[in-house]
């Protein structure tokens, strides 16, 4: 990767990414997720749930400023704010394995809020 940019983030899902020790349904639902913003939003980013990121402090300054949903939808729509904001965005490939001690809070829950979320960004970006 070469320039400049705003935000560079890590991406599962491009040529040399990937996820290691993940089940079978928390593989899907953070395909599913990724699938649903990129169809709805449009970012021009392949990981919009990744949270492997670089930013220039005055890009997330201006992020941690926005009213967002907190936990997994976070991710979501402050790429998608950067972007529409015409920030630059880097993307190289990570691979993500999976956490040794403690467990993702990813349930019922958080899927419920990245959702009204993801209406709430389609709405508003």
């Amino acid at each position: 990767m070469e320039g400049d940019h705003d935000i560079v983030t890590g991406t599962r899902y491009r040529h040399g990414g990937g996820v290691a020790g993940w089940p079978f349904m928390r593989k899907l639902t953070s395909r599913v997720a990724n699938f649903l913003a990129t169809l709805l939003l449009q970012p021009g980013v392949s990981d919009l749930t990744g949270s492997f990121r670089l930013y220039r402090k005055d890009v997330l300054v201006g992020i941690l400023n926005e009213n967002f949903s907190a936990g997994y939808a976070f991710q979501m729509q402050a790429m998608v704010k950067a972007i529409n904001d015409g920030r630059s965005v880097a993307e190289v490939p990570i691979k993500f394995v999976e956490r040794v001690h403690g467990a993702s809070k990813i349930g019922s829950g958080e899927i419920a809020k990245y959702l009204e979320a993801l209406v709430q960004s389609f709405f508003k970006y």
